[in-house]
């Protein structure tokens, strides 16, 4: 992945989370603590003030340094979880992204680490409801061998599929799990937050495409 798209990518997610911090929070005081959209803004505040030594980095070590400044900046467990999706997608990703296999294959190792970290799986109602349906519909795509341009689209329509899924579950994790009934009727704050940066990363699709990424 070249400098700029990384950059590019961090310049989205960054503007995106400043732009839905309130609602983020606003969805959390339905279920939760109601500082979802503070920390989150937090943490990416951070990333976007280590944009600069992030995007000189090789794409393994950029995405565990933006994992690991997720972890240190985040408070309450979205710092672990979303610390954890990217530092063990820069254990799998490659330096230099050759197809979309490759991104399918760092994107599961991520989900894999929010999994392990959470000791959760999709269904209960967290940032797995989104994370899982999009990496199971990326490497749907890859196993069609489907181009990025595709791949993509299906993958914005797996994320607001799963992120609405959450409306009607009842939360078994984190703090929404108290409410128990309650959390019913809700969207998840954390699936949210993990549909908007995929709608980042998917926003800058046809970026990658032109850079070192081509269909796989």
């Amino acid at each position: 992945m070249a400098p700029e798209v990384l950059g590019r990518f961090i310049d989205a997610a960054v503007a995106a989370i400043r732009d839905h911090a309130a609602h983020l929070t606003e969805l959390d005081r339905a279920v939760g603590d109601g500082d979802h959209g503070i920390n989150m803004l937090r943490g990416f505040d951070a990333v976007a003030e280590a944009r600069d030594e992030i995007c000189g980095l090789q794409l393994p070590d950029a995405l565990q340094k933006i994992g690991m400044t997720l972890v240190m900046k985040i408070g309450g467990a979205a710092g672990p979880l979303y610390g954890s999706l990217f530092m063990a997608m820069g254990k799998a990703a490659p330096e230099s992204l050759g197809g979309v296999a490759e991104i399918a294959a760092a994107l599961h190792a991520g989900v894999d680490g929010v999994k392990k970290r959470g000791k959760s799986e999709a269904g209960e109602k967290t940032m797995l409801d989104v994370l899982v349906p999009v990496t199971e519909a990326l490497e749907s795509a890859v196993a069609e061998g489907a181009g990025l341009d595709v791949a993509q689209a299906r993958v914005r329509e797996a994320a607001t599929r799963g992120l609405e899924s959450t409306r009607a579950m009842l939360a078994t994790k984190g703090r929404a799990s108290f409410l128990g009934e309650r959390s019913i009727g809700h969207i998840d704050p954390g699936a949210r937050s993990s549909q908007i940066l995929v709608n980042c990363a998917c926003d800058i699709a046809v970026a990658l495409s032109d850079s070192q990424v081509e269909p796989a």
